[in-house]
């Protein structure tokens, strides 16, 4: 034992300085889900092929192309199959951003969206389950 010792005394430290030196993430690091609203048509694939059920998109209107998206990051396994099953292209895995821990369990859910379309998102949400009172 007092090998180890005087070894770790002589050879530098192994550990890395995290958080104030970080390294570079992988380019294939599968980081928090972003979406584009734009090219969505609103096929619902990724939600029905998410098996942490961690995505919900909300159509508001088809035709004008009104669509806000629920994306439950505490729910999600970073699987990708969203990504995989969106013909479109709208959904990418986000490799900067994968320091995801929070204090707020509310912060954990993200709204994705024109402001808008979000808001009448939320809106029809609290119509649904009106609080208690």
């Amino acid at each position: 034992m007092l090998s180890d010792i005087l070894r770790g005394i002589v050879q530098p430290v192994a550990t890395e300085l995290y958080p104030f030196e970080r390294r570079e993430p992988p380019a294939r690091l599968r980081g928090k889900l972003v979406w584009d609203p734009s090219s969505c048509i609103g096929c619902g694939l990724c939600e029905k092929d998410c098996p942490a059920e961690a995505l919900r998109l909300i159509v508001i209107d088809k035709k004008a192309k009104r669509f806000a998206m629920r994306y439950h990051i505490d729910r999600c396994t970073f699987c990708a199959q969203c990504v995989q099953s969106c013909r479109q292209g709208c959904l990418q895995m986000d490799p900067a951003a994968w320091e995801l821990a929070a204090l707020d369990p509310g912060s954990f859910v993200i709204y994705y969206g024109e402001p808008e379309n979000v808001h009448t998102a939320l809106a029809d949400q609290s119509a649904d389950h009106p609080s208690p009172g």
